[in-house]
């Protein structure tokens, strides 16, 4: 099977429906202030001007989680990665109505920004309600696979967390599958509410209620580094 890790391709459409003026607004003028530089090593100071904790959020969606999560700890910065300009929007909208200075944006591919942070440089790693890629031929596109997997492990710091959630049974378990292979990270749940019970620092989105009204069930894995 191919290493997702070489497989470097986004698949789905950049872009839904069409910008809104105020929206494409927030393109052009807010995303080059708070845009990940496109190239070199990357670390806190580069990216917020001084040492702080940094944790990364792989497909933020419309970016309430990661505003959430911005909002209620301003001395952390955080960097969101998404490749659909849509989301993006989304989160710009965020980080302008809730003046959010701790938060950098990456519209494009999470890895090409993990590859460019130290290793042992993230307290968090957020990875919620990724792509499911159902049939069994497209797994390989999946985040949860061992060579993205690798490289979140390379730059959490020990004890630290990797936060997957989903309400797709099929990705559910094969994540369950995929990291129980894994040895440098330790499920923290001990019965099942612990991963079927939103934790309260763990901000809901409209996605998730939608799920719920849809009757789907929502799965909270949290995964500590050792």
């Amino acid at each position: 099977m191919t290493d997702p890790m070489t497989t470097r391709r986004l698949y789905g459409r950049r872009q839904g429906h069409k910008l809104r003026l105020g929206q494409a607004d927030l393109v052009e003028t807010l995303l080059p202030q708070i845009s990940v530089p496109a190239d070199g090593p990357l670390d806190a100071t580069r990216l917020f001007g001084g040492d702080r904790p940094l944790e990364v959020e792989i497909g933020f969606g419309a970016g309430e989680h990661l505003a959430g999560q911005a909002m209620a700890r301003r001395d952390t910065g955080f960097i969101g990665c998404e490749p659909f300009l849509n989301g993006v929007v989304g989160a710009l909208g965020h980080v302008r109505d809730e003046a959010l200075d701790n938060v950098r944006l990456h519209m494009g591919d999470a890895l090409d920004v993990l590859e460019r942070l130290p290793d042992a440089s993230l307290s968090r790693v957020y990875l919620l309600h990724p792509d499911p890629w159902r049939k069994a031929r497209h797994a390989k596109r999946r985040m949860i696979n061992h060579g993205p997997l690798d490289l979140i492990a390379a730059k959490l710091k020990p004890g630290m967390e990797f936060r997957l959630g989903t309400d797709d049974p099929t990705y559910c378990r094969w994540a369950m599958m995929v990291m129980g292979q894994r040895r440098d990270f330790v499920w923290t749940a001990r019965t099942a509410a612990d991963f079927l019970t939103r934790p309260e620092d763990w901000p809901e989105t409209r996605y998730e209620r939608k799920a719920r009204r849809q009757g789907r069930e929502v799965w909270y894995f949290r995964y500590v580094r050792i």
